[in-house]
């Protein structure tokens, strides 16, 4: 899901989502994507998870295990994308632009920051939690 943000973030910008710089690059694979995704699952796929596992908002029963694999039932998915979209829509305060952003725009704002150093424009400051 952390994928396919990003992924629409870089569609947004200049960038070519193939061409990545940690992950190798492929015409088959949207490397960009996962170098931006690696900048946000602690902040944002992990806090999910622990969230889901603390609140116990998913259980073992949650999940059917057979031969080809393990499955998440349908409705343990629809509480997973609940708090994963709500996760997406909070908002912190951005210290450098000095207003309440949601998760979500700060992956898209991760994305123009980088097409700015790509060009020349300005030098790449990542983005870190600062709390």
């Amino acid at each position: 899901m952390l994928h396919h943000i990003c992924t629409d973030a870089i569609h947004h910008t200049q960038l070519n989502t193939t061409i990545g710089f940690l992950h190798e690059p492929s015409e088959r694979r949207h490397s960009l994507a996962l170098d931006v995704a690696e900048v946000f699952k602690p902040l944002l796929v992990d806090r999910t998870i622990f969230t889901l596992v603390n609140k116990k908002m998913v259980q073992p029963d949650d999940f059917e295990v057979s031969k080809f694999g393990v499955t998440i039932k349908t409705k343990a998915k629809k509480k997973i994308i609940k708090v994963w979209d709500e996760k997406l829509s909070d908002t912190i305060f951005h210290r450098e632009l000095q207003q309440y952003v949601s998760y979500k725009t700060l992956v898209q704002k991760e994305c123009y920051k980088l097409q700015k150093h790509l060009l020349k424009e300005e030098p790449y400051k990542p983005f870190h939690a600062w709390w």
